[in-house]
């Protein structure tokens, strides 16, 4: 009786780790990576007239003169 209870205890365990290692796997294999797609487009980067601080063109501030990566910088070079 004591032999069939370790037996169990074994089985029982061999499934969990089984199960648990198989788990492992399935869980790597959902974290494929992505299909490639569209290729992402690159930032344009323009300079600051007043600094030279280079960001983004969507982020800059457009003046009479040029691109500013502020207001105040724009304000001091064109008044």
């Amino acid at each position: 009786m004591k032999y069939l209870l370790v037996l169990a205890v074994v089985i029982v365990a061999f499934y969990v780790w089984r199960n648990n290692r198989l788990g492992d796997q399935s869980e790597a294999a959902r974290k494929a990576p992505p299909q490639p797609g569209r290729p992402k487009v690159p930032t344009v980067m323009v300079a600051c007239r007043q600094c030279g601080t280079h960001l983004p063109e969507n982020e800059a501030v457009q003046g009479r003169q040029g691109v500013y990566c502020s207001a105040e910088h724009r304000r001091l070079l064109e008044d």
